[in-house]
């Protein structure tokens, strides 16, 4: 399926539904990490996960690349599919995340996204995500970089395609 077929189908649901289209369909690091989507539009991302042992860094708290992650996929998810319409691709360019607070085990972090309301050029875009925890106090912030680009692209040798939602 091409991006425009994608783009025509997510067009068709509601930001939950386009969540649980999201958590079926994801693959990869999303899936091994435990990311659960809540909520997705080109607009807000919104996505949870339990903190367990395996995310814990030898102290005992969320490791730092968790927060991490989550501001990564929040942010490119979001910005795909601002783009995806238009034939584009979108994937992080550059992430900055700040530790405001740790958290632990057991721990329900939620992670909302949106975007900055800046831009470098038509080929970037600015996303910002903070990740809080069950008693919505900031762990973490994120913002975002997220390069914009054109169908067909090659990264790292090969001919970007979307994985996981119908992408060939």
């Amino acid at each position: 399926m091409d991006l425009a077929a994608i783009a025509r189908q997510l067009a068709t649901l509601d930001p939950i539904a386009r969540a649980a289209a999201f958590n079926d369909l994801q693959g990869g690091f999303d899936r091994l990490l435990g990311l659960c989507f809540v909520s997705v539009s080109e607009e807000r991302v919104v996505a949870t996960l339990r903190v367990e042992a395996r995310h814990l860094q030898p102290y005992g708290l969320t490791h730092g690349g968790v927060f991490a992650t989550l501001g990564e996929s929040l942010c490119s998810v979001g910005a795909a599919l601002s783009v995806i319409q238009q034939g584009k691709n979108a994937v992080g360019a550059d992430n900055n995340t700040r530790f405001h607070r740790p958290s632990r085990a057991g721990s329900l972090l939620t992670a909302t996204a949106s975007p900055a309301g800046e831009t470098e050029g038509p080929a970037r875009r600015i996303w910002r995500c903070e990740i809080r925890d069950q008693e919505d106090r900031l762990c973490a912030t994120s913002t975002v970089t997220v390069a914009v680009l054109d169908p067909g692209r090659s990264i790292g040798g090969e001919r970007l395609k979307l994985e996981g939602l119908g992408g060939a």
